[in-house]
């Protein structure tokens, strides 16, 4: 089984209840070990639109990484995602991060995430769970990713649990 970690976000209808369903839908794929606490966060890329509830959970999975793009889409589109602009308002939004130690590139796929280092709204809830998390092309941790990272974006803590 292969350890991965995935982000989940939601802007639109209920936050909550979106990101509730998406680990729901996505257990008989990824099975969850851990999950971050959930924050809320300003949208990235476009500004104007609804805050955010981001978080990341930590699962092992026996797909490999294209079939679990494939899941990680269904599920998306299952839960009521459109395709719109780029960077725009989402019923769900979930995007793989790491696939075990594995730089993997294809033409629909990049693992890790490639702007995973970017943004705090990422590496605040998965500092969470896995602050010591090697990156594998960067050889940094998670914890030094974020602290790289200029302390701009509202990320605060919206809720531990559910």
């Amino acid at each position: 089984m292969a350890v991965i970690f995935l982000a989940l976000g939601s802007n639109l209808g209920n936050r909550l209840e979106n990101l509730h369903n998406a680990v729901k839908h996505l257990a008989p794929f990824a099975q969850i070990s851990r999950a971050s606490s959930i924050y809320e966060t300003e949208p990235w890329g476009i500004t104007e639109q609804p805050r955010f509830l981001n978080m990341v959970v930590e699962s092992e999975t026996t797909l490999a990484p294209d079939e679990l793009l494939g899941v990680v889409k269904t599920v998306e589109r299952n839960l009521g995602r459109t395709e719109t602009i780029r960077y725009g308002p989402r019923m769900i939004d979930i995007d793989i991060l790491f696939y075990d130690d594995v730089i993997y590139k294809s033409g629909t796929l990049e693992i890790p995430h490639p702007r995973l280092s970017e943004r705090r709204f990422v590496l605040v809830p998965l500092n969470d769970i896995a602050p010591d998390l090697l990156h594998p092309s960067m050889r940094v941790t998670v914890r030094e990713l974020l602290a790289r990272l200029p302390d701009t974006g509202d990320v605060r803590l919206y809720q531990r649990t559910w």
